[in-house]
């Protein structure tokens, strides 16, 4: 199993006035965990899209690259690009360019997002959101799988024996399908043969299940072997020495975070309850000591029916860039050799 990390280049989304010099620092500092996640041995990095002031990822590849010169061996992805509300053939040629820089470590974790502010920026309309995706998704997989070629779509010009470049350092270039818990997106993703990228971030990992199963039939249904059907798993998590230091580090920012977006979407206040019962056994909160939070990947592991990768949100917390920083270290040094370990 890979472990990794997931980032939106959280900033401080309470100034009223946006501090050039604080998003400067910020960045830095993002550069220099992914640095420090590679160093300390983990798989993979990914960087995610918003377009909102609390985030400063509305350009991935870009943090991607300057993160690529200064690794060497992290894989380095997109949590989600937002394909959407962008032009397939520009998403093919920044990734590639990152391919050819990174040396073969680029991939790209498509989605729809879980915020809309895309839609009216680029002059989408919202209720295209499912057609979108879908005309834009298959337009990039042809992209990646044919240099040159013709299609016509709603959304976007037609392209008429057109090349594309750059390619890729990679044969080919990996692209995961990003999902939430929308059935069509699960048999979408096996239909195609793509990897799963599950995001997980609240109630109970398991009940997931069905819909993994979903994909794999799916998969297996379009004639794609069992053991190209990898599944990822997205989560919010946290490590330090002790499970009680980690709650106690990540539950303020974590209830001040998901209280101000439960503002826009009309979910109740965050309590110590609602937190502490999703980082029991079975909840989606990976949070803990590194024994803890181990075991607990493994048991996600297998009730989804076994997964090829996890990945860690916990930028979203208002922790500082020391606490990353140490917690990187022990998912590095300890949570994943234990995972190894665990799983034979």
């Amino acid at each position: 199993m890979e472990i990794g990390i997931d980032s939106f280049a959280a900033t401080e989304a309470g100034d009223v006035k946006i501090d050039a010099q604080k998003s400067v620092e910020a960045l830095e500092q993002l550069l220099t965990r992914i640095e420090h996640a590679d160093r300390v041995g983990l798989d993979v990095f990914g960087i995610g899209e918003h377009h909102r002031k609390e985030f400063l990822d509305s350009a991935t590849a870009i943090i991607l690259a300057a993160a690529a010169s200064r690794t060497k061996n992290i894989k380095l992805t997109s949590a989600v690009s937002v394909i959407s509300a962008a032009d397939p053939v520009r998403v093919f040629q920044e990734f590639a360019t990152l391919d050819l820089i990174s040396k073969g470590r680029a991939e790209i974790v498509v989605g729809r997002g879980s915020f809309t502010e895309a839609f009216p920026l680029f002059g989408l309309k919202l209720n295209d959101y499912d057609k979108l995706f879908a005309e834009k998704l298959g337009l990039l997989l042809q992209i990646r799988d044919h240099e040159t070629i013709s299609w016509q779509g709603r959304f976007r010009p037609a392209l008429q024996n057109q090349s594309i470049y750059p390619r890729p350092f990679q044969n080919k270039l990996p692209i995961w399908l990003g999902v939430g818990g929308t059935p069509g997106s699960f048999a979408r993703a096996g239909a195609l043969g793509l990897p799963l990228m599950v995001a997980v971030i609240g109630g109970e990992t398991h009940r997931f299940r069905p819909l993994i199963d979903l994909y794999r039939e799916a998969g297996e249904k379009a004639g794609h072997a069992p053991d190209s059907l990898k599944v990822g798993l997205h989560s919010l998590g946290f490590v330090a020495k002790t499970t009680e230091d980690a709650l106690d580090i990540y539950y303020p920012g974590y209830a001040e975070t998901f209280t101000r977006i439960g503002k826009e979407r009309g979910w109740p206040p965050v309590t110590w309850n609602h937190f502490y019962a999703q980082t029991g056994r079975t909840g989606a909160l990976v949070i803990g000591s590194p024994e803890e939070v181990a075991e607990k990947i493994i048991r996600h592991s297998k009730a989804l029916g076994g997964i090829s990768r996890f990945t860690f949100q916990m930028d979203n917390a208002g922790l500082s860039h020391d606490q990353l920083m140490e917690s990187i270290e022990y998912i590095g040094k300890e949570v994943k050799p234990l995972v190894k370990q665990m799983e034979g």
